[in-house]
């Protein structure tokens, strides 16, 4: 199952594979090169290409590969060892849940609520978003027309408050309406990082305290667009959170679709889910086996 277009994302560097056997017939040094280099264009990252290049290079003098069509099986094994955590990947099913929703302004974060918010009423829960990014100008308002499309009720105070306060109300406010899925819009920036970091732990702090029996994901969404900057994303939102998992948005066709290989490897973040259009429905559960099938299925 093609999650993405692949003419657009690793459509170069599958044909870059049958180039460079035809190139290399002997699959040596020089055919490993290009395919790194091909990796790298496609926005993996240096380290997790060398990663790939190396367990290929012993895939093939192990296996006396030859051929091109078993290139194309040991590189979907070595990315799907790469991308797939296992349960880590699947969101949690205990209830009540709240979800920290953190990433940059323009990632796709708001539309990314809405659809899982969707997606959870779709399955018969009782949802509830908190507009806790109180510092972006009409954060709460973009957040309360997502949240009267979507058919659920947005907890949201004037702008320049205390989102920690915003997360208190919500939680008061979730807990007296047996509210399942509790999902927290975040600040994507502040005065600096600190700051951010100091708004966050506030955040979580009030969540133990005030809602110690919820279970928790916090979500970090990253815009596959971006390439290199959303790695530079998780590298710096992972040192200010504990991210559970991503969503990687904007996977429709103008990504190139590393980056999904790079943060899985170098972060050990496993992926939630990628969006893959603008529809409510446009937000598919992750899974490594029909990604990768869908990166070589020809």
């Amino acid at each position: 199952m093609a999650l993405f277009e692949k003419k657009n994302a690793f459509r170069k560097f599958i044909d870059s594979i049958t180039m460079a056997v035809y190139d290399n017939p002997e699959l040596g040094p020089e055919f490993l090169d290009q395919l790194e280099e091909s990796l790298v264009m496609a926005d993996v990252g240096i380290e997790t290409s060398s990663k790939i290049i190396e367990e290929l290079n012993k895939a093939i003098n192990y296996k006396y590969i030859t051929r091109e069509r078993e290139i194309k099986k040991e590189l979907s094994r070595i990315l799907e060892e790469i991308m797939d955590k296992g349960e880590r990947n699947l969101m949690t099913e205990e209830y009540p849940l709240i979800i920290l929703m953190i990433g940059i302004n323009g990632g796709g974060k708001t539309t990314s609520i809405a659809k899982l918010a969707h997606m959870y009423k779709q399955k018969g829960k009782n949802v509830m978003l908190a507009a806790a990014d109180t510092f972006r100008a009409a954060a709460a308002e973009q957040l309360q027309l997502w949240g009267d499309r979507v058919g659920v009720r947005v907890i949201k105070r004037e702008e320049g408050a205390d989102p920690t306060a915003v997360i208190y109300d919500a939680i008061q406010s979730a807990k007296a309406n047996n509210v399942d899925v509790l999902i927290c819009d975040t600040a994507g920036r502040l005065q600096n990082k600190v700051n951010l970091m100091k708004e966050l732990e506030k955040m979580s702090k009030v969540i133990s305290r005030e809602w110690p029996e919820a279970a928790r994901e916090n979500i970090l969404v990253l815009d596959a667009t971006t390439g290199k900057n959303a790695v530079n994303q998780a590298e710096e939102f992972n040192g200010i959170s504990e991210i559970t998992g991503i969503i990687l948005t904007k996977m429709d066709g103008t990504a190139r679709g590393g980056i999904s290989i790079t943060v899985t490897d170098e972060f050990d973040m496993p992926i939630k889910f990628i969006g893959v259009g603008e529809k409510m429905e446009d937000l598919v559960p992750f899974n490594a086996h029909d990604f990768v099938e869908g990166i070589f299925d020809e």
